[in-house]
């Protein structure tokens, strides 16, 4: 009875695989950003790259066990075999090949996806300064003199340019309909160029844990048309709040599943001050890696001492 049961499991087992998947999304591999769709082309590639080392061991795996089972009398049994010259030239030969593709990719990818650099265009970027708190995220617009929270919005085909910082723990900004990732650190500024190939709504996440209300530090980036990019500014302006120094301090005070929040007016450089607040920092007390290197820093700097002044006394 229970020789009959295992095989009915085994073939539950593929059906419920497809029924937890059922709730997952192929947004990343469904990119609608020239950067994403590059992204994704890169993690093809380098996928199947090395599935040809994968897939013919797996295959000769099942192939050997069936060959020499038990059962099999036929199978040739050579214990003193040792050596092949075909097989070490293949299993040599393959793999370095593939190294040098993958290394190929991987230099050429390095510059061409490389979020500091500007994406090629002939249309204006838009630029948007973001900055990460406790647990939402904050974003102004210089050039247009505005802020919101939670939300951005910017014309379709049209390069973003983001500057990014944190006013609280490190964090990650992640568009991933649109491509990777950036990290947000505070006194720091990272950048990011990301472009919408077609208008639509896109999920925006925080990729890096950030304590209690990182779940729900989400917001939604809208890629529309540039009359309706221009429409929504002059709402934006219409809104009577602004981003001033005692409204950033309440709004950057902890606080979870934020909504989304409009200012009407921003100062350009207010993002510059977030990040030169930690200008002149003191550091905080070294950990014990940090002591045991700077005695050892000491001790050749007093090394080098003794030897230039026994020198000098030589002389």
């Amino acid at each position: 009875m229970s020789k009959k049961r295992y095989p009915r499991l085994f073939g539950i087992l593929p059906f419920l695989g497809m029924l937890f998947l059922s709730g997952c999304n192929w947004t990343l591999l469904d990119p609608k950003g020239q950067v994403g769709i590059e992204q994704k082309n890169l993690i093809l590639i380098a996928t199947g790259l090395m599935l040809l080392v994968v897939i013919p061991v797996i295959l000769m795996t099942i192939a050997f066990a069936w060959k020499y089972r038990a059962s099999n009398k036929a199978a040739n049994y050579t214990p003193d075999w040792s050596h092949s010259t075909k097989i070490e030239v293949a299993v040599w030969t393959i793999p370095v090949l593939i190294i040098i593709a993958l290394g190929y990719v991987t230099y050429k990818t390095t510059h061409s996806l490389d979020p500091y650099r500007p994406l090629d265009s002939d249309v204006k970027p838009v630029q948007i300064d973001v900055v990460a708190l406790d647990w939402k995220w904050l974003f102004i617009y210089p050039e247009q003199g505005i802020a919101t929270v939670n939300k951005i919005v910017f014309p379709a085909n049209t390069p973003v340019n983001f500057r990014v910082t944190s006013d609280a723990v490190m964090n990650s900004f992640f568009i991933p309909g649109l491509g990777g990732q950036i990290y947000a650190m505070a006194g720091m500024t990272t950048k990011l160029h990301l472009i919408a190939n077609e208008k639509g709504e896109f999920d925006g996440i925080s990729a890096n844990y950030s304590g209690a209300g990182f779940t729900g530090m989400k917001f939604k980036a809208i890629a529309t048309s540039q009359a309706d990019f221009d429409a929504w500014v002059n709402e934006v302006k219409q809104s009577p709040k602004q981003l001033e120094a005692a409204e950033y301090e309440a709004l950057a005070k902890p606080s979870e599943n934020n909504p989304v929040a409009l200012y009407g007016a921003a100062p350009a450089d207010f993002f510059q001050t977030i990040v030169d607040k930690y200008e002149g920092m003191k550091r905080g007390k070294p950990v014990h890696h940090e002591k045991e290197a700077s005695k050892e820093v000491a001790a050749v700097q007093e090394v080098d001492t003794s030897m230039h002044s026994a020198a000098g006394a030589e002389e």
